[in-house]
């Protein structure tokens, strides 16, 4: 399921400004939405080693305009 994703406390306008957020080391939080959990919810400097996870913005529940991916492996996080 794709999560949401803030940048400094508000939504996105665009995959890229998400991108170029992580290269900066602006805070970026991803957002939980399943109802049966078992996703990660936090900073994205404090996902988990190898994992993956899928957002969309600009808003999961309201506004589907574009989707990524964001991948930790050790310390090099990427966004797709």
């Amino acid at each position: 399921m794709s999560q949401g994703i803030f940048i400094q406390g508000r939504r996105p306008k665009s995959k890229k400004e998400v991108k170029e957020a992580v290269i900066a080391g602006d805070p970026v939080r991803i957002e939980a939405t399943s109802y049966f959990g078992n996703e990660f919810d936090g900073l994205v400097t404090e996902m988990p080693e190898n994992q993956v996870v899928y957002f969309v913005g600009p808003d999961p529940y309201t506004s589907r305009k574009f989707y990524g991916q964001i991948k930790r492996v050790g310390d090099k996080v990427t966004v797709k």
